[in-house]
């Protein structure tokens, strides 16, 4: 993509042109069986038209700008629903397909405290915990995306059917597999990392010592986001995994909601008066909105938990900030923290 004009070239020129073009050998190009491509993409083409599907590149403005970040993100998305993937909040909320009662509780109480604060969830559409987070951001009317291990021409488990439609009016299904793909056990690891690579936050409700849920919870530590548990009784089952990663210091402990909400800053009201309040920044690029969105969030913030929050590169963040300085809309204060300038 760094040495070629567009993508048309990767499937115009011969493997020798574009050998000479690349710098990589033409092995390379005959081993992409790119003629095989092209037929198997009118394929998926004309089933996402038929089916109202967005696909997503990861240069379009469109592709959410979080998994972006995240050195083994997909390079394609397809996507059914209505939501921005790049609205101002999302977390994942993720757990065991053996859910007690005490994770459907905490699942309902945590989905209810969302309400009017501009929360997106992020879930896997698995049986157990995934389902009932979905199930209840639809009773609340929360944004609920479902991300699947599998093409978007099935839902599995098929009992959830009902409950996927229902989540693309007013959130959507997220998947990097083209129809036709299988629900194999392979795919839901790579599925994980989508959850985790969407999202500010990943929050573990119930957990075993092995599983989805902690491999989601993994990669999120690596991709630097904050990762939250919910403890519970040292000799249940489903609260063993969540009780390892607070203990090995791999989550923050979560004992309610309000917990959560504080600790992302996210406990203030709709986002509609922080629109309204941010009408006075028409100039900014998206990047250089969010940043000064977060900025009236937690004025004097720190430049490496901006980086975190943002899920921006420190480098990339740097030049974004720099601008806004010359702009007069940011200051840096000492200890490489900066603040808002010049508000509503």
């Amino acid at each position: 993509m760094d040495h070629i004009d567009s993508l048309e070239v990767l499937f115009t020129e011969s493997a020798s042109s574009l050998s000479k073009l690349t710098g990589l050998k033409p092995q390379f190009f005959h081993e992409l069986q790119r003629e095989e491509a092209l037929k198997i993409a009118d394929k998926t083409i004309a089933f996402h038209q038929k089916t109202n599907v967005q696909s997503l590149f990861y240069s379009d403005s469109k592709f959410p700008r979080r998994l972006n970040q995240c050195i083994d993100a997909p390079t394609q998305l397809f996507f059914k629903g209505n939501i921005n993937l790049n609205n101002a909040r999302f977390v994942a909320i993720v757990g065991t397909r053996a859910a007690t009662e005490y994770g459907r509780e905490i699942c309902r109480n945590l989905i209810a405290s969302f309400e009017g604060r501009n929360i997106v969830v992020v879930s896997g559409l698995a049986l157990g915990i995934d389902s009932y987070v979905h199930r209840y951001c639809v009773e609340f009317g929360i944004p609920t995306i479902g991300v699947l291990g599998h093409g978007l021409d099935r839902i599995y488990p098929s009992k959830n059917n009902n409950l996927a439609s229902k989540m693309v009016d007013s959130g959507g299904l997220l998947t990097e597999f083209i129809p036709g793909t299988n629900p194999d056990r392979e795919n839901f690891p790579k599925r994980n990392r989508i959850v985790a690579g969407l999202c500010d936050a990943t929050i573990v409700v119930e957990s075993k010592l092995k599983g989805g849920s902690l491999i989601t919870a993994q990669i999120a530590n690596s991709y630097n986001r904050d990762v939250f548990a919910f403890p519970g009784p040292i000799y249940t089952e489903t609260s063993q995994g969540c009780n390892a990663l607070i203990a090995a210091s791999k989550s923050h402990l979560l004992e309610n909601p309000t917990e959560f909400l504080a600790a992302m800053q996210w406990d203030s009201s709709s986002v509609s008066s922080k629109e309204h309040q941010f009408e006075c920044f028409p100039e900014l690029s998206d990047a250089q909105q969010e940043i000064a969105e977060e900025l009236n969030r937690s004025p004097k913030i720190e430049l490496d938990v901006l980086a975190a929050r943002l899920a921006l590169p420190v480098s990339l963040l740097q030049v974004e900030l720099l601008q806004l300085k010359l702009s007069g809309i940011v200051e840096e204060i000492a200890g490489k923290r900066f603040q808002l300038l010049r508000a509503n």
